[in-house]
Formats: structure tokens, sequence, C-alpha cells
């Protein structure tokens, strides 16, 4: 058997089988293509609406406006289309730019290949830093180990023998060298299936926009009732079946919310460019107004939590515990010195393993300027971990000769077997390694010999005479925003639910440290045994869940959201994947994260920064308000629109508007418009409330009410403004340009009580952006423009009134303001629903 993996495949047999097998890829990659984007965003129900009301206006022979509702279903797939692309282009940057290489033996030699070409049953060599191409058996190992927290969230590394363990494509080599053979490649390993598994797993729809579809329906169905209505009582009174038809068709097209689509990318996509500020990429736009509706949000410890690195928390020397963090930053108490310098000699030279860099990075810290470190002694022979004894030690040979010096460490049951301690003694060294373990520490023991230079090496370690020197504890390290973070969330009213892969012990100390729940806490093997019929009741006082395996975390995201939850997830591992693509929104961590993490979430933190989840919520909700007040200055604005269009027709009266001015109030002014309420920064309370409830529409009654009888108030100024100007005599162009001065005046001072549903100046004017003074000052200037030079007010149909009269028409706009503040006083009682 030896003989046959010394010489490995030989070549034409590997060129065949990676032939018939295939390259060494997980071929699931979860990027998308810019057809797929483009495809995405024309199955919107909003894109569509806008592609129907194009259609009707194309059918109705306006092909002017048709024309420019098509450019809006341009702008809106370009917008999407190119802030998404971005945010791909970015996440490319982020992946390796060349495959991973693998050391192979083939015909007999050792030769470096890419690791995608990696065939089963090749033979590979594994050293310390390296990237497992494959799934396969371990054939040769010395003191090999391996990180397989990608795997299995577990953030210790993981000891591997010869013959007895496998390993893993993906993981990664930390400590020793080691011969394997590769028993599955590409889609057929561990790694493979995980990245399999998120083609079955459909993305969640985003709640918000099936809020916005809903509403549309809604106003859609009313707009064609009032379209046969308006139809039969234009031909009862003027007669005329083609007139009437059209003019029901023009009062559909006004109440239909065409805004809607450009409004609801413009706030997403400008959040997108907000959260990107703080270094957080967004994969699809949705993904920013969800987070703001999270109920749960489930968190990884490595890596999320923790900083997925290793260090030195505590030393105890004869029964007394030195908490790292408390010493000074120059000194470290002699008592220690010995402890941390046999634990340097009984570590590798130029250590991977994330341990023993701990063990180096700390010793170089407080004893460079000692006589403990000995960088002219010689390391003459090394003892490996075995399954039998997890202990490893290393034997240096003075600059005298005189005597050899042995370094051992590991597991604390072992050193002291190593140390021949007595039942009694060894009793009190597990409780004191008990006591660190429940603080989450990973526990390892120490122990020294001496050996004369002139006689022979034992065979085992067993032969040499230990002396115990103490205990090391080690810890994943708490990230420093966390403790916050989840306070805020708490004080918002979201449930933070820890999932790791690690021991319950090291789960609990994390969630201690860092603020969560943990009265209850469940583990993997206690979740295969919960209630079939409703495992969602048993998870719904537990935040802590240990011993949880990939497929765990699925069940568990997907038991909250069939309980009605609004799940987020976040991880960084490929274990994770699978659960950050069922939950309505995934955060990967893009540093530390694996390109599988990263393809399947929404959300990408590229400086792996946990408080930034909470300020994605902030933005979250922040987007919300502001959209559902923008909706509400939009529903409003539209009344007007109507009424200007029907009552003329009905009064005998001289149009007021024609489909250029409609076209230029939706499409432009209303949205210009919109962008203040973007832009504002939302009440301070947002976080200090909980979720809006999943069957809260975005809208209320109330709202809508009050955007109705706003409307319909600026339609009576308006109308009698217009009415008044025609009776006495004003040429009709000039008369329909004052008509129109007073509807934008009024549209645009419409703004300020929309901002808040309070009443009062301050409400108004208090926290008014800087973007809003902008659009109101564009907005007036815009409206001057078109009304007072003569070739552009021809283009619209109007005649430039006199400075006094356009001065009037204006006040008689802003006087509505009034009026606005009136309706909402009078609803103020009403209920909110």
């Amino acid at each position: 058997m030896e003989t046959e993996f010394r010489k490995g495949l030989k070549s034409p047999e590997a060129q065949a089988r990676l032939a018939e097998e295939g390259l060494n890829e997980l071929g699931v990659s979860q990027r998308r293509t810019l057809f797929v984007m483009i495809a995405e965003v024309v199955r919107e129900p909003m894109f569509l609406l806008l592609l129907g009301a194009g259609a009707i206006y194309a059918v109705m022979g306006d092909l002017h406006e048709a024309a420019i509702l098509m450019g809006f279903v341009l702008l809106i797939m370009g917008v999407t289309v190119l802030q998404e692309r971005r945010t791909e282009n970015a996440l490319e940057a982020l992946r390796d730019l060349s495959s991973p290489r693998a050391l192979v033996i083939r015909d007999g030699e050792p030769i470096r290949i890419p690791g995608r070409e990696v065939v089963r049953e090749d033979i590979i060599i594994l050293a310390e830093g390296d990237r497992v191409p494959a799934d396969g058996k371990v054939l040769q190992a010395h003191e090999l180990a391996v990180d397989e927290s990608m795997l299995t969230g577990e953030s210790e590394a993981v000891a591997k023998f010869a013959e007895a363990d496998g390993v893993f494509a993906g993981t990664l080599v930390v400590r020793g060298q080691g011969l394997m053979q590769a028993s599955a490649t590409g889609g057929r390993t561990r790694l493979g299936l995980i990245g399999k598994s998120l083609q079955d797993i459909q993305i969640e729809a985003s709640p918000l926009r099936d809020e916005v579809g809903l509403l549309t329906q809604r106003l859609a169905v009313i707009g064609v009732c009032l379209c046969v209505v308006l139809t039969l009582i234009y031909w009862a009174i003027r007669g005329g079946w083609l007139d009437g038809i059209l003019a029901g068709i023009t009062l559909a097209m006004g109440i239909l919310p065409q805004e809607f689509p450009v409004i609801m990318i413009v706030f997403l996509a400008l959040g997108a460019r907000r959260i990107a500020s703080q270094r957080v990429l967004t994969r699809r736009l949705n993904a920013i107004e969800t987070l703001g509706e999270t109920t749960v949000l489930c968190v990884d410890k490595t890596g999320t939590l923790t900083e997925n690195r290793m260090t030195l928390a505590s030393l105890a020397v004869e029964g007394e515990v030195l908490d790292v963090s408390q010493i000074s930053s120059a000194e470290l108490p002699e008592a220690y010195h010995e402890l941390l310098e046999f634990a340097v000699l009984a570590s590798e030279i130029e250590p991977h393993d994330p341990m023993e860099q701990a063990f180096h990075k700390f010793a170089h810290r407080y004893l460079a300027n000692t006589e403990h470190l000995h960088p002219d002694w010689s390391l003459a022979r090394e003892y490996e971990l075995s399954p039998g004894l997890l202990a490893m030690s290393h034997l240096w040979q003075e600059p005298s000769g005189e005597r050899d010096v042995v370094a051992a460490k590991g597991a604390a049951e072992a050193i002291a077997d190593l140390c021949h301690m007595s039942a009694e003694a060894q009793r009190t060294l597990m409780l004191q390694v008990d006591s660190l373990a429940d603080l989450g520490q990973r526990v390892l023991g120490v122990a020294k010999a001496h050996h004369k230079a002139d006689t022979g090496w034992p065979a085992i370690q067993h032969d040499f005479d230990f002396e115990f020197l103490g205990l090391l504890g080690l810890a994943d390290p708490l990230r420093a925003e966390v403790p916050e973070a989840i306070a805020e969330c708490r004080r918002a009213g979201i449930r933070v639910v820890m999932i790791t892969g690690d021991h319950p012990r090291t789960a609990l100390a994390i969630a201690r440290a860092a603020g969560l729940d943990t009265a209850k806490v469940l583990t993997g093997a206690e979740l295969e045994n919960v209630a079939q019929d409703d495992p969602a009741s048993d998870m719904s006082h537990a935040n802590v869940f240990a011993r949880v395996t990939p497929q765990q975390k699925l069940s568990i995201v997907d038991a909250l959201k069939s309980h009605g939850e609004v799940v987020a997830m976040t991880g960084d591992g490929v274990n994770d994947a699978p659960a950050l693509k069922s939950a309505h929104i995934g955060i990967a961590m893009g540093k530390r994260g694996t390109d599988v993490a990263r393809e399947a979430a929404s959300l990408v933190l590229l400086e792996d920064d946990f408080s930034a989840i909470v300020a994605a919520v902030r933005l979250g909700r922040r987007i919300f308000a502001n959209l559902r007040q923008a909706l509400v200055y939009t529903l409003a604005v539209h009344i007007p629109i109507i009424g200007l269009s029907v009552l003329p027709l009905l009064s005998g009266l001289p149009l007021v508007l024609m489909p250029i001015h409609i076209a230029f109030l939706e499409l432009i002014i209303d949205p210009a418009c919109s962008i203040v309420f973007e832009a504002e920064q939302g009440s301070a309370a947002l976080m200090r409330v909980p979720p809006r409830s999943v069957n809260e529409r975005l809208v209320s009654g109330r709202q809508i009410l009050l955007s109705m009888l706003q409307g319909l108030l600026s339609t009576a100024v308006v109308i009698g403004f217009y009415w008044s100007l025609v009776k006495s005599g004003t040429p009709v162009e000039q008369a329909r340009a004052l008509a129109f001065i007073t509807l934008v005046a009024a549209n645009a001072v419409l703004i300020l009580p929309c901002r808040s549903a309070g009443v009062g100046l301050k409400e108004m004017f208090v926290g008014f952006s800087l973007v809003g003074g902008i659009v109101l000052l564009c907005t007036f200037a815009s409206l001057a423009a078109i009304t007072m030079i003569p070739m552009l007010a021809g283009a619209f149909g109007f005649q430039p009134p006199s400075l006094a009269m356009w001065g009037l028409a204006f006040l008689c706009g802003l006087g509505t303001l009034v009026l606005f503040e009136a309706a909402k006083l009078a609803l103020r009682g009403w209920p909110r629903r």
C-alpha cells in the first residue's frame, strides 16, 4: 500500500479521470449574470405596472406619454442592474484571483497543480497553511491539525491521525504535515453537497414589495370601478360612448400610482449607497427594507460574534489563575514565566496553528527581555500526538550539550498522565480545568523534563520524568462591538439567537459575555427530539443553540419563519450558506467569509463589523418610515391630477391639464419631491420600538383618508382659482398657467405636513434637510421656467402671466398649507388602522 501511494496516479490515468468526472469545482455559484438581473427586474409587479400603463397610453394613441413611461422603464432597469452589478463586481474582487494549488504525487514525483485539476485517488501532500483541495483519507500524519470551522462552525483545530481520520475540501491545515488520498472532488465533497443544497432553496420575497404590490392592486381595482362609473356618467350627461371611455381611462390612469416604481427604486438604490459607506454591500436591493422588519436575528458564533482567532486568556500555576486581560501592558508576574516559556518550546518554531501562534505572540510580548526565550537552542526530536495520548513533546538541545530539555503540552488529563499525578491531584486539576472551560476557554496543560545528553532518547513520551507546570486557557475573543449591538437590538424589539456547532459550555460563555438571554439552551441532539408538529414552539424560549449541524441551522430558520417571524441570518462559513439563503435576509461576513456564504447572502459585511448589522436595521426602518410618508404624499398629489382632469369635462370648463402636464407632474415633479422624504433622518425612536407587525399595512386606512382629504382640499383651491380666472375673462392659456402654478406650489408645500404624523410648525420644519431645501428651490425654479419663458410656456400650452398674477397664484398654493394642517387635526382621533 505504502509503495502504491508513494507513486501516486499515473498522468494518463489522472487525465482520463479528470475528463470522466469533471473539474474539482463546486459548480453551484450563486453569481448572477446581467441577463439574470434584468429578468429579475422584469418580473417585478411594479415594473409590469409601468409597462401596462405605457401600453394603455399607446392604445389610446398618446405615443408621447407612452414613450415617457417607457423611458422610466429603462431608467428603473438601469438603476437596479447598475447597483446590483456594482455589488457583484465588488464581490468578485473578494474571490481569489487564481484557483488554490495542490501538491500531488503523479508518476512517483511531487508536482504542484491547480486545485481544480485534483482527481479522485490523487495522493496529496499537506503542509501548514495549505487549503485541503478534496475530501479524503489521511495516509500519514505528523502533528497534523485542521481548522474545520468553515464546515462545522467550531473554532478549535481538529487533530488528524493516519488511517483513522478523514479531511475535507476547503478546510485549512494549521499544524503539521500529512499525506492524504482524495476520495471525492467537486460537487461530491461535503463542501459541494452543501453548495448544491442552495439550489433547492427559494429566495424569500420582500415583504415591503409585496405590500406595495398589494396597494397597487387595490388602487387598480378602485381605478377600474371609477372608470366604469365615470364612463356612464359622462355618457348620461354629455353623450358619446368613445369620449366617455377615454375620460374613464384618463381617470384610471390618474389613480394608478405610476410614480411608485420610480420612488421605490430611488429609495432602495440611495439606501444601498448609504449603507455602502459603512462597508456593507447590498446584493439585493430589497434586503435593506426587509432588515427594518426583522423580528429575529440568528447569528453564528465563530467569526460573527467572535473574532475567529485564538488568544491566550488565562494562565494557572499551582492553583492560582491569572486573567490575562488584567495584567499590565509591560509585566507578566515571574511565577508564570516558566509556564509560558515551555508552552512556546512545545510549539512549532514558525507555527500556523492559532493556539501556538497565540503562545508565540504572548511570549514575544512579555518574555522578550528575559532569559526564557532560547533562539540558540536546537530542536532535536518531536514526539507526536496519538489517539491514545493527546499530548506532544519537543526535545531541545542546549548549546552547552550537557543536557536536553523536554517541553510537553496537550489535553490537561494527558499531561497529568505524563506527570504521573495521583488520583487526588488529578481531581483537583480537573476542577480547575472545568472552571476555565465554563468561561468558554480551551484548556491545555504544560509540563517539562530534563534528560541527560549522553544517554539515548526514549521511544515514547512516558519515559521522561515530567514535572507539571500549569494550565493555559485559550479563547476566541468576543468582538468588542457585539454587546452594545445586541443591546440595541433588544431595545428595538429584535430577538437575537446564537447558533453554533461549538460545545454548550463554550456557547454559554460567549452568550453571557455578549449579553444574550441564556435561560434556555438547546443542543443539536435535543433538537432532534422536539415536537415534530410544532418545532418552533420549543424554540421560542431558547436563544442559544449549541452542537448544531448545518441542516439543523436551516431547520431552525424555517421553523421561525413558519411562526410568522421575519428572520435575518448572519454567518461566514460554508455551513451557514443554506440558512443564509433560506432566511428572509442573509448577511455574510465578507472578510473571513467563504465565497459560498457571500453568494448565498443578500448583504455582505466587508469589514466583518457586527455593529454594521444594527446600522443596517436602523436604515431599513428609516427607509420604511420615509417610504410610507412618500407614498402618502404621492397618493395626496394624485387627487388634484384626477380632479383637474375630470371636473372640467363634466362642468364644461376648458381643460386645465393636458397629457404633458400630467407627465411632468407624475414623472418629474412628484418623484423629485419624494426625494425629500428619502433624505429624512427618521425619528430618534426608530430603534426603541418593536418591529412593525407583519399584518400592519404599508399605508393605513387613516393615512389613505388623510391623503384623499388633503388632495381634495388642494383640488378645491386650484379648481376654484381656475374657475374665477376663466369667468373673469383671463385667456385660457394664461388661466391654465396660473392654475398649474397654484397646483405645483400646493404639491410642494404638502411635503411639510407629510414629513410626520404630528401637527405644528416644529413638526413641519425641525430637521428639514438641506436636500429638501434644494429640491424645493429646484421645483420652484423649473415651475418659473415653464410658465415665464415664452418658448417653454408655449410647449406646455401656457401663456406667461404678469409677475403680480404669478405671485398671487403662488401664494394661493402656499396657503393650502393651513388647510393641510387642519385636515391632520380633524383626523387626529381617527383609528390608525
